[in-house]
């Protein structure tokens, strides 16, 4: 369901032509954050229009400018609250920041899963439906997939070590959903599966990390360009390893 409450069909997929870059993001579900502080029921239990206010302008300061440089007081001068009022909700800047990443990372796992077709038992398949949905989630969400991104390679100190701690946690809980229920049979007999799927990981992790600074300025034009190049990789692998 789209923020807008409406239900897009696959064959909608790459034809979300409302959703671009800088779109408003119109509501936001209430997420109740796995292992989250009962401090953040202020925030959560807050009227949604004001809750998605803060949301929001908090997603967008943080995104435009890096955690280090952006400002509460823009962030509240945006949201129309006192100052007074975000730090009721949340001690700090760095609280801030942590929860909306928790936040982001929570609600876009969560549109992924409930499509994602476990059916299939093609890991070469899984994977590029795992990458289709990304990208629809990219058109669906701009402003909180801007923030993810921007969060997920932020290099501050004071934010760095949680960051990474909780993006290995992320990785290792995506990969165990994803490949749960792979069909073995498909590799070659004189394989070994768990180094290849250990190949295919890190050849999808080095691409990432290639295309990081194109990421970053993602348009989502490009959807069909990078599917296809990712597809390249994937492709040779399979090759190597599959009957």
């Amino acid at each position: 369901m789209n923020f807008d409450g409406r239900l897009v069909s696959g064959s909608e997929h790459f034809k979300l032509s409302g959703a671009r870059r800088g779109a408003n993001v119109l509501s936001y579900p209430v997420f109740r954050l796995k292992g989250g502080n009962i401090i953040f029921s202020k925030f959560e239990n807050l009227e949604p229009e004001k809750r998605e206010r803060i949301l929001n302008a908090s997603m967008k300061e943080f995104a435009k400018k890096g955690y280090k440089n952006a400002s509460t007081n823009e962030i509240v001068k945006e949201a129309g609250i006192s100052k007074g009022a975000l730090f009721h909700y949340f001690k700090n800047k760095k609280e801030l920041f942590l929860y909306l990443y928790d936040y982001s990372v929570e609600f876009l796992t969560n549109e992924i899963l409930k499509k994602f077709n476990y059916e299939e038992g093609d890991i070469f398949l899984r994977m590029e439906q795992i990458m289709m949905l990304k990208i629809e989630n990219f058109k669906r969400h701009p402003k909180m997939y801007d923030f993810f991104l921007a969060a997920y390679m932020e290099e501050c100190d004071e934010v760095k070590s949680e960051l990474e701690s909780k993006n290995k946690v992320i990785t290792e809980s995506g990969y165990s959903k994803i490949y749960e229920g792979i069909d073995f049979s498909k590799f070659k007999e004189d394989v070994d599966v768990k180094k290849a799927i250990e190949i295919i990981n890190w050849t999808l992790e080095g691409y990432s990390n290639r295309e990081a600074e194109r990421l970053k300025n993602f348009s989502y034009e490009e959807s069909d360009e990078l599917l296809k190049d990712i597809n390249t990789y994937l492709d040779i692998l399979k090759k190597s390893f599959y009957k």
